[in-house]
């Protein structure tokens, strides 16, 4: 801050003693810490407000609405003031106060503003008492919000639901499109870290908001239908420069979703007959029915890009890497996690010992898969527990998921394994295979050891550990091992590509560059095994980072990682917070779940309306 005289306060005293400085030619800086000067001063208007218009328009004075002095240093004549100013988030050379968006704003917040009576309610967005200045309206924001930030991909959750509770579905919907092109997908298998942050499970439970999206994206495919892909097909090209993706997983459709959106030519190569991945043939129809992914999918491609089915890179007679670098300007690798892990056991080339990874991918596609009466799933996770729901679904009768930790360390969703249990799916803790038994080259059973936990190891989960003599049989006619997924990058070690532990390619985690220029990576194929979410933001980051290669822009200029950093912030809390339950998500009945129908249904607009009207808008 320049040399001179700092005034803090602009009331009528603050703004008179400004201007008696700035008229003996001293440079004042007036720092108020409201968004006006003049607001609630208690002085009539036809007396201040010439005093504010002067003071505003003087040249010695600074004026400085919505900002704090933080720190004051030095000594008399040398004083030293550091500022911090709060964003009004609205353009001052924009807003008229014609007031028109406090009647449209769909949040109510407590006020903080000084001129408020404290705990009154009002709009997020406002502007000053007549006669206060700058006449320009500003919203009030504490900052992003707990829900906002627990998100991998920074959707703006509260704001979504504040206009699901207006009931502005739309609005709601394209909301979230700007951060993510999978609503439905999301709404439907995210992990929902959101709702770990939710500030109102304090009181009662977390808003639902994974279901709130869904409920969005549902209402849009019945109001909008079909009608939305031809409306929204774009055939114009900006640039010349074109994109190759490998792999066309949530990763590499996101990125090529926002790089069509700036107008590249985008060709997303995939081996499979089908698009979406993992999303396509690593989830079960029962949680991600395939004609929601379809649509989704069919969108991207709506927007001119060009997904080739059955199109592997780097073998059975695809383009290599380098072909790809050749014939186009940037290339993002983005296969999936695809590999099952083996078990490592005595037996598992017996008939009847089946791959999680792999069987999920194949009842996906429609092949026939055949599973005994007795089938035990090895494994904890959400593969261990889709696996297990299937495997009743194809008839088996008795279907047991066999994990070496207990039911506190199981990776998979909580609320997946509930539903399991209540499909009669049994769980055995504590317990590991260490062989295999067969019969006539048929699987009949295993060969278990029990368990106990000691100190946690690298995962933070305590380790399993076995207990000598404790061995013990359990028959089975089919085993299913879903212990964990490797990515399938040998297309590039044949390329001669140096490559991390367990096939993952090496990138800088900022913008997802790997050596070779030109060439990114993300998803999967960098963090190994990961979730739908986060291999969003993987294609979205590196979408904005093959966009400043292309442009020949500085690649890590204004990024940053990770979530930002809200442990300083005092939230906004109603005076009252009524107890009022979760709404619960209407599901299909037990004893209609023999096939592969939705279990989830999705709500209604009274619920989802009622639902979203819990949050408690703490950014």
């Amino acid at each position: 801050m320049a040399k001179g005289v700092l005034v803090v306060g602009g009331s009528p005293a603050g703004v008179q003693a400004a201007l008696d400085l700035a008229e003996v030619g001293l440079k004042v800086h007036l720092v108020e810490a409201s968004p006006f000067l003049g607001d609630g001063a208690g002085m009539p208007q036809h007396l201040l407000r010439p005093r504010l218009l002067e003071a505003t328009g003087h040249p010695n004075i600074e004026v400085l609405t919505g900002a704090e002095v933080t720190r004051l240093t030095g000594e008399e004549g040398r004083f030293r003031a550091e500022v911090q100013r709060f964003p009004r988030y609205v353009d001052p050379s924009r807003c008229t106060a014609c007031g028109e968006c406090v009647a449209v704003c769909p949040v109510t917040i407590v006020a903080a503003s000084r001129q408020q009576q404290a705990g009154s309610e009002r709009r997020a967005i406002f502007g000053g008492n007549y006669g206060a200045v700058p006449s320009v309206f500003a919203i009030e924001k504490r900052g992003p919000a707990p829900c906002k930030a627990a998100c991998p991909a920074g959707i703006h959750v509260q704001g979504y639901v504040a206009l699901i509770a207006q009931g502005k579905f739309a609005d709601a919907l394209a909301l979230i499109r700007e951060a993510i092109p999978f609503p439905s997908v999301c709404g439907r298998v995210c992990h929902r870290p959101c709702e770990a942050a939710c500030r109102r499970g304090e009181y009662d439970e977390p808003v639902a908001i994974r279901d709130l999206k869904r409920f969005v994206a549902d209402w849009a495919n019945r109001q909008i239908g079909e009608s939305r892909i031809t409306n929204r097909r774009s055939t114009v090209r900006f640039h010349d420069p074109r994109v190759a993706i490998v792999g066309s997983g949530p990763a590499g459709l996101t990125a090529a979703h926002f790089l069509a959106r700036e107008g590249y030519p985008v060709t997303v190569f995939e081996a499979l007959p089908v698009a979406g991945g993992m999303m396509a043939v690593g989830i079960p129809e029962y949680r991600l029915p395939k004609d929601v992914l379809r649509r989704e999918i069919a969108d991207i491609e709506a927007l001119g890009v060009e997904v080739r089915l059955n199109a592997p890179v780097g073998r059975d007679g695809g383009p290599g890497l380098e072909e790809l670098r050749r014939d186009y300007d940037a290339v993002f690798i983005a296969v999936g996690a695809h590999k099952s892990r083996r078990l490592g056991v005595p037996g598992e080339e017996l008939e009847g010992v089946l791959h999680g990874v792999d069987f999920l991918r194949r009842v996906n596609l429609g092949q026939e898969v055949a599973v005994g009466r007795r089938v035990i799933v090895v494994g904890g996770g959400n593969v261990a527990v889709d696996s297990a729901m299937v495997a009743r679904r194809l008839g088996a009768e008795q279907v047991t998921i066999l994990y070496r930790r207990s039911r506190a360390e199981m990776p998979a969703n909580p609320w997946d394994v509930e539903e399991a249990e209540e499909e009669g799916i049994a769980l055995h803790f504590l317990a590991s295979p260490v062989r295999v038994l067969g019969q006539d080259g048929r699987v009949v059973g295993l060969e278990c050891v029990r368990m106990e936990l000691g100190q946690p190891d690298e995962s933070g989960r305590r380790r399993p550990i076995p207990i000598p003599g404790s061995e013990f049989a359990v028959g089975a006619d089919t085993v299913i091992v879903a212990i964990g997924q490797a990515v399938e990058t040998s297309f590039l070690e044949a390329e001669g590509w140096r490559l991390e532990r367990g096939g993952r390619i090496a990138v800088d985690p900022l913008t997802l560059a790997t050596e070779v220029p030109g060439v990114f990576a993300g998803g999967d194929a960098v963090t190994g095994p990961a979730t739908v979410i986060e291999a969003i933001v993987a294609g979205r980051r590196a979408a904005e980072s093959i966009r400043r290669y292309l442009r020949g822009e500085d690649l890590a200029a204004g990024r940053v990682l990770g979530a930002p950093d809200i442990s300083g912030i005092e939230y906004y809390t109603p005076p009252v917070v009524e107890p009022q339950a979760r709404a619960r998500m209407p599901k299909l009945p037990l004893a209609e779940r023999r096939g592969f129908a939705e279990i989830n249904l999705g709500f209604d607009e009274a619920q989802a309306v009622s639902e979203a009207k819990r949050c408690l808008s703490c950014g």
